[in-house]
């Protein structure tokens, strides 16, 4: 592209949207459902499990921080972005952003069906037809502008910090420490299983570095927000989880479709409850509305190297947004919503993300040799040891965790033959990363032929070949 689509992105975000961005997509629906179900693989030991999560989090946010603050920051594109300069290639990198982008409008569909429930749409073609108009309203308030995608994500955690300290602060004074036995439920293996689901609640904080091209001094301001929005994130799991299991009985939690608010009738007002149920609907919508925003961006750059249709990366003159690409984000999520099939897309999403974490954490750790310039024009100056310790951490993190879910897939894979979880549609995460890899890898052969060269590449950002 001789002049570039990302150029044309609108630099309408500031500092409170990216922390909204990222708190809003984090504190989502996970920490309203995750909670109770893990509960059931370790018991109360899940508030303990936010607590070891957290470090490796923290450490995979260090080659975000430091990526961002190079000229890649003033770009979308993320961890594709990241890894092709560094390794000066697309083919992984592409892989990996394929994944995300099919993860996304899983949890797009996903979300877009729980904010149906909460809303309280009967089962059946109302519940769908309500799913499909949320994510027609985002779609259209992206599209016409990102600084309406700022303002309402403002406003949405606004509300959602409301109805969390009013469940937090009087929740402390209504704790028994008698819910809390037994700590450990599933033993050591059970404890590890519980990690992949609790890390469900922190995936997605790398989504912050696809508004790097609409946010204004986005070098230096997004790399402060990956790391504080991760710790305050953190702080608001803990102290969630802390009072829930210190209120009810794990038992009671697992067994409601809405945990807080069950907690939260426990000890406030008849009538104020409510506002822990605004608080869930605000988690999602939050979750929602940051993701819609996601693919479409990963999309502009993906254009940018020819290994995706131009069309894609379309800019309206008017609104500063990738229309046709949102279009598509919009049109593949309703899609699933409609088919009822959202786990063929959702299911990866914790095992794609969780490797994409750990190829970027590798890039951080050989960009001073592979592409020295770039290395050299960040604009973040870690101690070399914190940079390597920290991506150490989170490879080792990251590696356990892939191990995790790969071995509770093969148990599944073991115990159960093939034809019958065909027949019942029921599919592990290898399975289905294995069949969208080499459908992506179809797509990139497709396009790569046409590829040209990235609006981005200069001396400092380096081609791609």
């Amino acid at each position: 592209m001789s002049a570039p689509e990302a150029s044309r992105l609108r630099r309408d975000l500031g500092t409170l949207e990216s922390y909204a961005t990222l708190v809003g997509i984090l504190v989502g629906a996970g920490i309203f459902r995750v909670t109770s179900d893990a509960w059931r693989l370790t018991g109360s030991s899940v508030v303990l499990g936010y607590l070891v999560l957290a470090p490796a989090v923290l450490a995979t946010c260090v080659p975000f921080a430091v990526f961002v603050s190079t000229p890649l920051g003033r770009t979308p594109g993320g961890e594709y972005v990241h890894i092709s300069r560094t390794f000066g290639g697309t083919g992984l990198a592409f892989l990996g952003a394929w994944l995300k982008i099919i993860s996304y409008c899983g949890a797009l569909a996903y979300l877009a069906g729980a904010f149906a429930d909460y809303v309280l749409a009967p089962s059946g073609a109302v519940h769908t037809i309500v799913a499909l108009a949320t994510l027609v309203a985002f779609g259209v308030l992206h599209a016409l502008g990102v600084r309406w995608f700022g303002r309402l994500q403002v406003a949405m955690c606004a509300l959602l910090g409301v109805s969390i300290l009013v469940l937090v602060v009087p929740g402390l004074f209504a704790i028994r420490a008698a819910h809390y036995a037994p700590f450990f439920n599933g033993g050591k293996m059970g404890f590890l299983a519980s990690l992949p689901l609790l890390f469900f609640s922190y995936a997605g904080f790398e989504s912050l570095a696809q508004t790097a091209g609409e946010v204004r001094n986005s070098t230096r301001r997004l790399p402060l927000v990956f790391v504080r929005g991760v710790l305050w994130t953190t702080l608001v799991f803990f102290l969630m989880s802390f009072v829930a299991f210190g209120v009810l009985p794990g038992a009671e939690l697992a067994a409601s479709s809405a945990p807080m608010t069950a907690v939260a009738r426990v000890y406030l007002p008849v009538g104020a409850a409510w506002i822990v149920t605004l608080g869930a609907l605000m988690a999602i919508a939050t979750s929602l509305n940051a993701s819609m925003l996601v693919p479409s961006r990963l999309a502009i750059m993906l254009a940018a190297d020819g290994v995706a249709p131009r069309w894609i990366a379309t800019i309206a003159p008017r609104t500063g947004t990738p229309v046709l690409g949102l279009a598509l984000t919009c049109g593949l999520s309703a899609a699933l919503v409609a088919s009822g099939r959202v786990g063929l897309a959702l299911d990866i999403a914790v095992l794609a993300l969780v490797l994409l974490y750990l190829l970027h954490s590798i890039a951080l750790l050989v960009v001073p040799r592979r592409n020295p310039q770039l290395y050299a024009s960040r604009e973040v100056r870690l101690p070399a040891w914190l940079e390597k310790s920290a991506a150490w951490i989170s490879i080792a993190s990251m590696g356990g965790l892939v191990a995790v879910l790969v071995r509770q897939d093969l148990r599944t894979l073991r115990s159960d033959e093939f034809a019958t979880r065909a027949a019942r549609g029921q599919w592990t995460s290898v399975e289905l990363l294995a069949a969208w890899s080499l459908l992506g890898g179809a797509v990139y052969v497709m396009h790569r032929r046409r590829r040209i060269q990235s609006p981005v590449s200069s001396a400092v950002v380096g081609p791609v070949s």
